[in-house]
């Protein structure tokens, strides 16, 4: 071999070492841009505001269903205004919502949160010092009072007009707490459900005489079912927030959810959604 050939094959394995340190770089390079490397993808925005998730990938939110039209099941899937609200947390963070339906009391007490079966929880869930002593609570997101539902033509107006008869309250809610406060100066019976589809059912079906819970399911109830109607309401002053950890990353996720909510109010995403749901803006 002589002096001139060497030369060539020697400069020739230069350049393709070169041309495959360069496509080496190019490629690294490619993955950290996409996202899609091992360490990248839908965890990095979570992690980068301090939020440790109980599945990687979701937003795992705890509720009790139904609770329409804050969240209810329609065919396989979880819609309501309360899931559209927290789905502008999850998309914020670039994840998936997914909800796990529990006890309320699970919720409420916190839980739920403590076992990891969920990251926050909805629930049109009023905002009370015994529950912000338990959890983590969100900035008021809907304001909210108490309403008494019977049925047409039943004559009930007030809780004075229950005396001798039986009021459905849903268990675990500040309706079944005005419920108890005022029983006793209106002699009535109390009677707890577990969710508000057995609670609504019973005063069609005469059970109960009454029904006491929010106010936005139980107009939505009578909406759909003309024989029921709205009594009367109770200024409460509730306000509405969400739930998650107390300590750990809970607060790092109310602090997101606030965030999230300032900006929808601003935007008036908050206001499309509203309306979605309720048929009218929110009251200013």
């Amino acid at each position: 071999m002589n002096i001139v050939s060497t030369l060539r094959k020697s400069r020739a394995r230069t350049v393709v070492a070169a041309a495959a340190v360069l496509a080496l770089t190019l490629s690294a390079c490619g993955s950290d841009e996409s996202g899609s490397g091992s360490s990248g993808g839908t965890e990095d925005k979570a992690a980068a505001a301090g939020i440790t998730l109980v599945k990687s990938g979701k937003l795992m939110v705890c509720t009790h269903l139904p609770y329409k039209p804050f969240q209810y099941k329609d065919g396989a899937d979880v819609v309501g205004f309360d899931v559209d609200l927290l789905d502008l947390v999850a998309k914020d963070l670039g994840l998936e919502q997914e909800v796990v339906n529990i006890e309320w009391a699970q919720v409420t007490s916190g839980a739920a949160f403590k076992a990891k079966k969920c990251d926050m929880g909805m629930g049109a869930m009023t905002i009370t010092p015994e529950r912000q002593a338990a959890i983590s609570i969100t900035d008021p997101y809907m304001d909210a009072t108490q309403v008494l539902m019977v049925k047409k033509d039943s004559g009930i107006k007030s809780l004075a007009d229950l005396r001798g008869k039986k009021i459905g309250a849903q268990a675990d809610t500040t309706g079944k707490k005005y419920a108890d406060d005022n029983a006793k100066a209106n002699g009535y019976t109390v009677i707890p459900f577990n969710d508000l589809a057995i609670q609504t059912n019973n005063v069609k079906s005469g059970r109960v005489d009454a029904a006491i819970n929010d106010n936005g399911v139980l107009y939505d109830f009578v909406k759909a079912n003309p024989d029921m109607e709205i009594a009367t309401e109770f200024n409460t002053g509730e306000q509405y927030g969400f739930a998650a950890l107390k300590d750990g990353s809970g607060p790092k996720l109310v602090e997101k959810f606030n965030e999230v909510l300032a900006k929808a109010k601003s935007d008036g995403q908050y206001n499309e959604i509203y309306k979605k749901w309720f048929g009218v803006e929110p009251k200013k």
